[in-house]
């Protein structure tokens, strides 16, 4: 959506950002938080980062960034170090900042806040009717929900600005070389990042239908090892930054993800991939799945991989084969190029900010 204003403006009104994170039980949301934050400030915002959890950043993002601040979770009965709210405030994902922030932020001077929420990602079709919508508040607050997604009626998917030309300055035996991978001939190279998941056992027999070398990104996908598959070499990896964690998808053949954001680090990759949504005990992750199969639109037998990969179908008696990775990129390659034609998450989240302060959009108006 086009709201008139060029992203790399970023007026001084709206120099200051808080994006208030709270995670749950994995690394994904301050992930998605950082590489935001960080996005804002390349494009000229001076960011705080509030988190109740901040301990993932210290292998993250180690050296942290100069625009970016991160600061405790306030305690209950106080705003504590940001009494003085941000012209842009991000909930991120539905945490609810802590009452005293939102009072703060009622009481300061107008303008207003610019109050988003920033929602999980999604294909399912109420992203689109979602996107954008007001939902006012007590006290004269208004909350706007913003999805990121995959079409030009939502809020796009994170993406650094020099994104591509990184990837096209990577150098794949270098990276090799300096992970002590070494490659035997015809031997492909795939990276497995998942959730614990009944279906390992299966998938890693048919990764070793052909000579495969797997590597294991910390957590669930370690107990892979538990599990020695002839004709697979696997290799246990360490905690990666977010560029590092770039760079392996890049050098490989094949990935496994999981979760939101990387997922979007594996679409750009432009390389084969099979998606874990994280899993609901009341089976929700299966529309997600479903939802995003029906924009990639692959071959009948990689849809079928995703699916029993998130328990959304029993696996096949026979394990055969992985699909035919050329031709799996075949269909990836357009989806991401498209993808990249479309405004990036934090472009858009700028140009909405601006939208929603000036004179005529005081009163909360639909996209």
């Amino acid at each position: 959506m086009n709201f008139g204003f060029s992203p790399q403006q970023v007026e001084p009104i709206h120099r200051r950002w808080d994006i208030f994170c709270r995670v749950i039980d994995n690394y994904g949301d301050v992930g998605v938080c950082w590489r935001l934050a960080c996005e804002l400030a390349r494009r000229g915002a001076d960011v705080r980062l509030v988190t109740d959890d901040a301990h993932a950043l210290t292998w993250m993002a180690p050296q942290g960034h100069p625009q970016v601040q991160v600061l405790p979770w306030p305690g209950a009965d106080a705003a504590g170090s940001i009494a003085a709210p941000a012209a842009v405030v991000i909930e991120a994902f539905g945490c609810d900042p802590p009452a005293a922030c939102v009072n703060a932020m009622a009481q300061r001077q107008p303008p207003a806040p610019v109050w988003i929420n920033l929602e999980y990602l999604s294909a399912e079709a109420y992203v689109e009717r979602s996107h954008g919508l007001p939902s006012p508040q007590p006290r004269g607050l208004t909350k706007w929900f913003f999805y990121p997604g995959f079409t030009p009626h939502t809020g796009g998917l994170l993406r650094e600005s020099d994104l591509q030309a990184r990837q096209a300055a990577f150098d794949r035996d270098r990276w090799l070389r300096e992970h002590g991978i070494g490659l035997q001939p015809g031997e492909r190279l795939a990276s497995l990042f998942c959730y614990p998941n009944a279906a390992l056992p299966a998938v890693l027999q048919r990764l070793a239908a052909q000579p495969t070398r797997l590597l294991l990104a910390p957590g669930a996908a370690q107990r892979a090892l538990e599990f020695p598959t002839p004709g697979l070499h696997m290799q246990a990896m360490p905690w990666l930054t977010q560029q590092g964690f770039d760079e392996l998808l890049w050098a490989c053949d094949l990935n496994f993800v999981r979760g939101e954001d990387s997922l979007v680090r594996a679409l750009w990759a432009d390389k084969p991939l099979v998606w874990q949504a994280y899993p609901q005990q009341d089976g929700a992750h299966h529309a997600k799945v479903q939802a995003l199969l029906g924009q990639l639109q692959p071959d009948a037998d990689v849809a079928a991989l995703w699916q029993w990969w998130n328990g959304m179908t029993a696996p096949p008696p026979q394990t055969p084969a992985l699909p035919d990775l050329a031709k799996w990129q075949r269909r990836v390659h357009p989806w991401r190029q498209g993808l990249l034609q479309q405004a990036s998450l934090a472009d858009q989240l700028v140009a909405f900010v601006h939208a929603r302060s000036r004179p005529a959009a005081a009163a909360p108006a639909r996209i």
